[in-house]
């Protein structure tokens, strides 16, 4: 067997841990293998979750995050760093602080609920988010009920999806995207940053197994500019990536299913 030499972009992802395997720190690294960076891994809180939903949430204590987070990035260094569920205020502090001082992109997924409406963030906590986190994204990816905890905008449509993401733009992220799977009709996300649009429109997948798509989404950006994508260009393809996750999402246990991050593995495959 030939010896690898070259070293694949880092990607660090700051989140929870999802025991049922379809969100959280577990969907990040799939994803970041998947699509040729190297995963590492700091971890918030520990939940007990299945495809039903989430039973438990245990919170990490702050020294023991900041600690993994000095660890990896003092040591190993970082291309690009993903959040996900962030848990408590001092924990989404305690991120932004260390965010702030890494010179590398940042893709926050501002996590607040399950894809089953477990609450993932205390309610203490969104004004962090919004003054603390959402200042140091590169790239911010709300879904339509995140941006509802965070602006207070509802989205119905095309264009309430342009007014959230000006109302998130407000708090200082770079660039936003705006989820807008949870309309009827196509999948369709806002790219924007103020200045520019990008609509990305994909068909949607009669599929109920979408569990992980945030994270997934999120991971996919970021792994795509660890490899030295603009953000147009990295969000443009971790959409793809996730359209066809979702396109191959299988059922496990008796509720939803997790998307499949390995489809595309499996696509190049050699037959």
């Amino acid at each position: 067997m030939p010896i690898r030499t070259a070293v694949p972009p880092r990607v660090l992802t700051v989140a929870g841990s999802d025991s049922g395997g379809g969100a959280g720190i577990q969907a990040d690294l799939k994803t970041m293998l998947a699509l040729g960076v190297h995963g590492m891994s700091v971890l918030t809180a520990v939940t007990a979750q299945n495809s039903l939903g989430v039973q438990g949430v245990w919170e990490l204590p702050v020294e023991a995050v900041r600690a993994q987070y000095r660890s990896v990035v003092d040591d190993i260094g970082v291309h690009a760093v993903k959040t996900g569920m962030l848990s408590s205020a001092v924990l989404v502090e305690t991120v932004a602080a260390l965010l702030a001082e890494t010179d590398a992109p940042v893709v926050v997924d501002p996590v607040g609920v399950s894809k089953h409406g477990d609450s993932l963030l205390a309610a203490e906590a969104l004004d962090r988010v919004r003054v603390k986190l959402l200042p140091v994204a590169t790239v911010a990816t709300p879904n339509l009920d995140e941006v509802a905890q965070l602006t207070g905008v509802t989205v119905t449509d095309e264009a309430g999806m342009c007014r959230a993401a000006a109302a998130v733009l407000a708090f200082g992220p770079r660039w936003v995207v705006i989820k807008g799977g949870h309309l009827p009709g196509e999948a369709v996300d806002l790219l924007t940053d103020g200045a520019e649009e990008h609509w990305l429109r994909a068909p949607r997948h009669d599929n109920r197994h979408t569990h992980g798509t945030g994270c997934t989404l999120a991971s996919a950006i970021a792994a795509g500019l660890a490899r030295g994508q603009d953000v147009p260009a990295a969000v443009r393809a971790a959409k793809e990536y996730v359209t066809g996750a979702i396109a191959a999402g299988f059922p496990l246990g008796g509720g939803i299913g997790p998307v499949d991050h390995g489809w595309l593995t499996r696509t190049r495959a050699p037959h």
